[in-house]
């Protein structure tokens, strides 16, 4: 390389490297702590999530709300009824609805992040090339300079 210029790698591209991109699942595993506490606490939650967070599991909720519908609906008293539609039917039907949504949004979130990543390095791989480029450049016209030089016409 010449004298012009002195490439310097900014510290933070090893890090990138070696942490990859940054997912859902990474940030699922230090959230409680990483004592074996919090990954035992993640391990459960994320079980339970996983069974919850399926259309079969709402379609289950939803079998299991209606089986004390007819009660509710049979006391004729609007508080009971409007309580069993709130309290029984969204909550249990609407909680692994919104967590099936919930993963299809990380799921998502997980591609553009893993697409960031890629582009962050194919940028950063250019990068490398018009440097290697502009050293080769630097090179020739300190050739030039040379001749120049030597022929006293500079």
């Amino acid at each position: 390389m010449s004298g012009i210029f002195e490439y310097v790698q900014h510290p933070h591209v090893e890090k990138r490297k070696a942490a990859g991109p940054p997912t859902v699942a990474a940030a699922v595993a230090t959230l409680h702590g990483p004592g074996p506490i919090g990954r035992l606490n993640a391990r459960i939650g994320l079980k339970v999530t996983v069974v919850v967070g399926t259309m079969w599991c709402a379609y289950l909720f939803t079998l299991l709300a209606l089986v004390s519908a007819p009660s509710a609906f049979k006391t004729g008293n609007k508080l009971i009824i409007i309580a069993w539609i709130a309290q029984t039917f969204l909550q249990l039907v609407l909680l692994p609805i919104i967590i099936v949504g919930q993963n299809v949004q990380a799921a998502a979130a997980d591609a553009r992040s893993e697409a960031t990543y890629n582009d962050a390095a194919a940028v950063l791989e250019e990068a490398k090339q018009i440097q290697a480029h502009l050293a080769a450049q630097d090179t020739a016209i300190e050739k030039i300079l040379a001749t120049l030089a030597a022929s006293g016409t500079a």
